[in-house]
């Protein structure tokens, strides 16, 4: 059943019905195991903007990204923050704190509109126990979690110049991208602090970066649409 609510959102509340399955982790469960989860969730709307949990915040469950994306961002004691990942649906928000039973590590808010799926700590471990395909999804999604934490030791410490960031920052990006006569195009839904805060340059640097890649014609932007027109002159960037 859905359920018109406020920012333009339509809820889904039963999962089985559900048009929107993604590739996530979570959306593709065997149909046991999607039933398991389904009967211990409940589900809520976010408008963009909304904090959904606080970093050092004591778990209370995790939150399962059914519509919508979010950032996740990790704040230094100077008040400076890093967005650590963009998450898309099919994703478990939460999820390294509850399973340690430590408080969350991150802040999470939401880019967008957004409906999310609740499971208590308590239920959620429950099923892990007793779900081979809940357990091999968790699994699967803390191996992501790995290499997205590796991402971020290249942007912040490996990358020498503001080019090579920017540049894989761009390429990884344009992995789920459409292939198009131009180019591989993807939507980049992100502001320019946004991406200072992913590849640890400032706003100001991210701007000139992709004028300066704009006007060698490596990549061409129309709003939030990015069209990769030179891939191989993007990775020779990132190979220097």
């Amino acid at each position: 059943m859905s359920i018109q609510v406020p920012y333009g959102l339509e809820l889904t509340e039963d999962c089985k019905k559900c048009t929107d399955r993604k590739d996530g982790f979570f959306c593709q469960l065997p149909c046991t195991s999607f039933q398991a989860l389904s009967d211990a969730k409940s589900t809520s709307s976010y408008p963009a903007g909304a904090i959904l949990f606080v970093e050092g915040q004591l778990p209370r469950g995790v939150y399962m990204l059914c519509k919508g994306r979010v950032k996740m961002t990790m704040t230094a004691a100077d008040g400076k923050s890093i967005i650590l990942n963009i998450s898309e649906p099919g994703e478990l928000l939460g999820l390294n704190a509850v399973i340690s039973n430590t408080p969350y590590d991150v802040t999470v808010e939401a880019l967008q509109p957004c409906q999310i799926n609740f499971v208590r700590r308590e239920d959620f471990l429950r099923i892990l126990k007793q779900d081979n395909g809940i357990a091999f999804a968790t699994l699967h999604q803390i191996s992501n979690s790995l290499h997205g934490a590796c991402n971020e030791i290249r942007y912040l410490g490996l990358s020498r110049t503001a080019a090579e960031k920017v540049a894989r920052f761009l390429l990884e990006s344009a992995t789920k991208g459409q292939d198009t006569t131009l180019g591989k195009r993807f939507n980049l839904a992100l502001t320019h602090e946004e991406i200072s805060q992913i590849v640890g340059i400032s706003r100001e640097t991210v701007t000139r970066t992709l004028t300066q890649f704009k006007t060698r014609a490596l990549i061409a932007m129309k709003g939030s649409t990015v069209v990769i027109r030179n891939e191989s002159g993007l990775r020779a960037l990132v190979a220097a």
